[in-house]
């Protein structure tokens, strides 16, 4: 068998149009030439780099695998020597220049004092790009707002003259021991936010004692993730299920072989939502026949970054699979993504370890209704139909989406969560402040907890339970827009973390 061929990079150049498109992705050659139609993002950002290098482009948009994964070896043509390989001139447009301003007057850790800081220093400082994917949510976005608006109609009632000097709010989360009831949970294309992307969670979880969940379509590579992890540190992961099970077995079984402890299998994403933020920054071509071939082969490049990483999800996926994952895995199974009781108790009697009651952050049905809503429900039906009683060490229910604050997280408990899972405020930690952004959202999360216990009169996280809450006004659905116009014209909002304005000298 012959060595791979080292090619120059003025060989490489040469193959740099639509009849013959090569490109380099991490020191290595690929003809895509066949690809430029099929690539869910649209055939003008891949000719833009014909010839060149083209791993900045790729890195932050597609999980480190895609290209080896969707491309038959043959199009494999080698390496390069990136010596000899011309570099690719980025131009610093003046919004860039404004971007790169603002990051430079972000407001020190110091003055962040909640998670929506983190949001609104973010918004000012991502790339727009960036932004749009992380933020976005389904159609009109009711969802994404009402899975924060529904632990506002949560109270709590709590006890008093409670012994609290000394408050523990440590839990189990499938059997390994979690500082706070929480889990970071999965969140895709972490490079766009950060160069360092996931491992920044990664190492915020090691040193906070937290559990990582793995999404699928990170930016760094499944193995660069574990590797990154301490000896000893739990890690989860998620699984968009591929259309071809081979694919899916192996990727299984090799997060099983590197100590994987959970595998939450996403069940809310047969086709991903319309998430129109993200859409308006679709990677399609801009001149009039490029969009024209783009739509006349079938394939749908309007979707933004979500489509472009996401088409090989299968559809097909149903109850009679799980015996199938049962055969390749002893990993506990969990669903991802369940939205009523129903699909909980059938969970429950397929014999999985528990569900996450979510719905995608609200990026997938619009007016879905918000996890911890659904929490109420199964806690309910699963009690009367099953015995159950939550939480619930056999069969575990988790919630995620709209979290903010420790309560939220504590209302969750208290109506028999065992966990809760928390995503876009640490990606938008990290894209504010890169690892030690994540590092102070779990602290400031640690300081809410302390302080929310005593308050509540709860030593312990299993003495947060039923009766600390009145959730009777959780099921009434409200669009959160200004009502009362006479009372909002007179109430002054509070203020997000704010710039610094930095004196330039002339």
């Amino acid at each position: 068998m012959s060595a791979p061929r080292v090619f120059s990079g003025q060989e490489v150049s040469q193959h740099n149009n639509r009849q013959s498109c090569w490109i380099i992705v991490h020191g290595k050659v690929y003809d895509v030439t066949d690809f430029l139609d099929e690539h869910p993002g649209g055939s003008k950002i891949i000719l833009k780099y014909a010839g060149k290098d083209a791993t900045k482009e790729y890195e932050p948009i597609h999980p480190p695998d895609a290209i080896t994964t969707n491309l038959p070896l043959e199009k494999h043509l080698g390496s390069v020597d990136l010596k000899t390989v011309e570099k690719v001139e980025v131009v610093i447009t003046s919004e860039e220049r404004a971007r790169q301003e603002r990051v430079a007057a972000r407001p020190p850790l110091s003055e962040v004092l909640n998670l929506h800081d983190f949001e609104a220093v973010a918004r000012q400082v991502m790339p727009e790009k960036a932004w749009a994917y992380y933020s976005s949510a389904a159609d009109d976005e009711i969802t994404i707002r009402e899975n924060h608006a529904a632990y506002h109609r949560i109270w709590f009632r709590p006890r008093i003259m409670r012994n609290v000097t000394t408050v523990d709010w440590s839990t189990t989360i499938l059997g390994h021991r979690s500082s706070m009831p929480l889990y970071i949970t999965a969140t895709a294309l972490g490079k766009l936010g950060h160069p360092d992307g996931e491992l920044n969670l990664t190492r915020a979880a090691a040193k906070h004692g937290v559990i990582q969940m793995i999404p699928t379509l990170a930016s760094c590579s499944f193995d660069e993730i574990v590797d990154a992890a301490q000896p000893g540190q739990v890690q989860f992961f998620q699984l968009y299920v591929n259309k071809d099970r081979e694919i899916t077995k192996r990727i299984v079984q090799h997060a099983e072989k590197r100590g994987i402890k959970g595998l939450f299998i996403t069940v809310d994403a047969p086709q991903l939502g319309r998430r129109e933020k993200d859409m308006r920054m679709k990677f399609e071509a801009d001149d009039p026949s490029e969009v024209k071939k783009a739509g006349s082969d079938g394939v749908d490049r309007s979707q933004g970054a979500a489509r472009a990483i996401s088409s090989f999800i299968d559809p097909g996926l149903n109850w009679d699979d799980l015996k199938w994952f049962k055969s390749i895995t002893k990993m506990p199974l969990i669903l991802k993504g369940v939205q009523c009781w129903e699909d909980a108790l059938e969970a429950y009697d397929a014999g999985l370890a528990g569900v996450v009651l979510s719905n995608h952050g609200g990026r997938q049905l619009d007016f879905a209704r918000s996890g911890i809503e659904i929490l109420v429900e199964v806690v309910r039906e699963l009690g009367e139909r099953r015995g159950l009683k939550f939480p619930n060490e056999k069969f575990q229910l988790f919630v995620d989406g709209g979290v903010r604050r420790a309560t939220d997280v504590l209302k969750a408990v208290a109506l028999g969560a065992t966990a809760v899972g928390v995503g876009r405020p640490f990606l938008y930690a990290f894209s504010s402040y890169g690892f030690e952004g994540v590092d102070k959202a779990l602290q400031i999360l640690h300081d809410e907890f302390e302080m929310n216990l005593r308050l509540l009169g709860a030593p312990t996280i299993k003495d947060v339970v039923p009766e600390m809450v009145d959730a009777s006004n959780l099921g009434i659905h409200v669009v959160s827009v200004p009502s009362d116009r006479l009372y909002e014209s007179n109430y002054e909002s509070m203020q997000p973390a704010r710039l610094r304005v930095i004196k330039t000298k002339l």
